[in-house]
């Protein structure tokens, strides 16, 4: 579809120095609404996320995912000759997205404090692990690092110590990555008001706490946490996976007493079990877990995934199916709402997701993701270097 009507960010330059997930992931959705993102990479390597494993026709899963319509281009940050280079991209730039090494930044000029008084309409994004300030402030940070001191890993997994989980995806960063986007675009709404940027401070660590709310909230002033549960819900109850005859699973949840004597009714054609008084309140279905569970699963044995499914349905129980990705990737509600584009890459044609939360005024960028340095020569003559200054700058090693 050709884009015609105006995205919210076009003519925002974004410059991000970026690796790994939590900036590329704010950039990518900085890029869908518009913005031109230009990422600056290492020379030779770039950002290290490019060489995690090769899963995506020779490219790597996460680099694919977090960095399509981006410019890449090389510079090596160390060398002196790139400073001149930096500053004129900085000049025209609206923000600076950063999540380089603890202090890095700032060791090399590129703090709020330094920028603000060369371009005082730059907003600029610092990621974190712990953020500025504080103990934890030069302490690396890595996501399921970041999981652990968040308390994730502590009311994740089954009820064993041994036997505590991560999340399956990279949650911290995703956390920061979406804090630094909302961030940035609420810096872009006061400049409008202040004529001035202004820098947003996002750390990894308080990004998961703030996601935490709840279990910290049911463990307040001393009170015992929510106890690990594998994939149930750890305080309602009948809420998790339960299999079926045959080999599947279904994932079911009720929220109150009146789903509950509906799922005696319907599901379990046992209505007497909704006035069991071991069963009649949330809290006591959940301490006996373990009775009802043999229940339910006795009931379901003799039922194929479908006719539970079924008889949820027509309860009006909320139920999943428990996909792989596989599953995921042809799920009948994605293909129905037509959420899957193409993009291009340097290994060709890719599928990708439309991004969540469509706006029917205008059409989400979807651009290509990137070769490193794909874009380093044109962006180098758009500054106003020359053939010759930018064969010199190559064979230096600074592009």
């Amino acid at each position: 579809m050709t884009q015609t009507a105006p995205r919210p960010l076009d003519g925002i330059t974004v410059v991000s120095l970026e690796h790994a997930i939590a900036a590329p992931f704010c950039t990518r959705q900085l890029a869908d609404l518009g913005a031109r993102v230009i990422k600056v990479e290492r020379p030779g390597s770039g950002d290290f996320a490019r060489g995690y494993d090769q899963r995506v026709d020779g490219l790597a899963s996460h680099f694919v995912w977090t960095n399509r319509s981006k410019e890449s281009l090389t510079l090596d940050l160390k060398q002196q000759a790139a400073d001149g280079i930096l500053d004129a991209l900085l000049a025209k730039a609206d923000v600076l997205v950063q999540n380089l090494a603890p202090g890095a930044a700032a060791r090399m000029g590129l703090s709020f404090d330094a920028l603000h008084q060369r371009f005082p309409r730059l907003i600029v994004c610092d990621i974190s692990g712990y953020g500025a300030g504080g103990p934890y402030e030069k302490k690396k940070a890595y996501d399921l690092l970041i999981q652990s001191e968040g308390g994730f890993l502590s009311v994740t997994g089954g009820p064993g110590d041994e036997e505590m989980a991560k999340a399956g995806c990279s949650i911290a960063d995703i956390a920061a990555g979406m804090y630094a986007y909302t961030g940035v675009l609420s810096a872009l709404l006061l400049r409008d008001k202040t004529g001035l940027g202004s820098r947003i401070d996002v750390s990894m660590l308080e990004s998961l706490v703030e996601w935490m709310g709840y279990p910290m909230y049911y463990a307040y002033n001393g009170a015992p946490p929510p106890p690990r549960a594998g994939a149930s819900h750890s305080t309602i109850y009948p809420y998790g996976p339960f299999p079926t005859g045959g080999c599947g699973t279904i994932m079911l949840g009720l929220q109150n007493e009146r789903e509950w004597a509906l799922f005696c009714e319907k599901v379990l054609l046992d209505p007497a079990l909704a006035s069991d008084d071991r069963f009649s309140a949330n809290f006591k279905r959940s301490e006996n877990r373990e009775v009802l569970r043999q229940i339910i699963v006795e009931r379901f044995a003799a039922l194929s995934l479908d006719e539970v499914v079924a008889r949820l349905e027509d309860a009006q129980i909320a139920n999943a199916r428990v996909n792989d990705m596989h599953g995921v990737w042809q799920h009948p509600q994605l293909q129905a709402r037509d959420s899957w584009r193409e993009v291009d890459s340097p290994a060709g044609k890719l599928p990708s997701l439309l991004p969540p939360g469509r706006n029917a005024a205008f059409t989400p960028r979807m651009d290509a993701v990137p070769a490193l340095g794909q874009h380093t020569a044109g962006i180098l003559a758009e500054l106003g270097l020359s053939a010759e200054q930018r064969a010199s700058l190559a064979a230096g090693g600074v592009v």
